[in-house]
């Protein structure tokens, strides 16, 4: 089998220089507390429309007691999280999309590799699609330069306006 074609070749850039930090990614993305999957960008490109960021796994990831017990491992899900929340950031600071952006799907996604506390979890995301409210993006994950995730995401406009206008008042706490 032919070995996988790199979005970007590793020596493109550099995981330790820093670009954006978490409170630059907190400008652009609004998830907070543990669904915050993203440490630090590494490598931006806007004409070339490639991203590249990681997340420095630790011991108390919300996930580590229970996926699995006694063996904890990155769930697949969230490796998919921590490349939507990539594409979004991109796709906020270089405007490429207003409003905020929800999955609108995944394709072609494969899990190659086993992703643990300790681990640096590096995404890179190169923009393919841009439709006004639409956004196809294709992703690879690696640990030490082993390819562990891949895959294609859609990013969609959410209409927050309109479903919050639909909702029913809340009662005061």
């Amino acid at each position: 089998m032919a070995k996988k074609e790199l979005i970007l070749d590793f020596g493109a850039y550099d995981i330790n220089h820093v670009v954006a930090d978490s409170e630059e990614i907190r400008r652009y993305n609004p998830q907070r507390y543990e669904m915050e999957q993203l440490t630090a960008i590494c490598y931006e490109d806007g004409v070339g429309k490639v991203c590249v960021g990681y997340k420095d796994l630790g011991p108390n990831e919300f996930w580590v007691r229970g996926h699995m017990p006694g063996m904890p491992l990155m769930p697949g899900v969230i490796m998919c999280e921590a490349a939507a929340q990539l594409s979004s950031y991109f796709s906020h600071k270089y405007k490429l999309m207003e409003g905020l952006i929800g999955f609108g799907g995944l394709e072609d996604v494969r899990f190659r590799g086993v992703v643990l506390p300790g681990d640096r979890f590096v995404i890179v995301c190169r923009l393919l699609k841009l439709r006004r409210s639409l956004m196809t993006c294709e992703f690879q994950c690696f640990v030490k330069e082993s390819l562990v995730c891949e895959g294609i995401l859609k990013g969609v406009s959410i209409p927050v306006e309109q479903l919050q206008a639909s909702q029913p008042a809340q009662a005061p706490a």
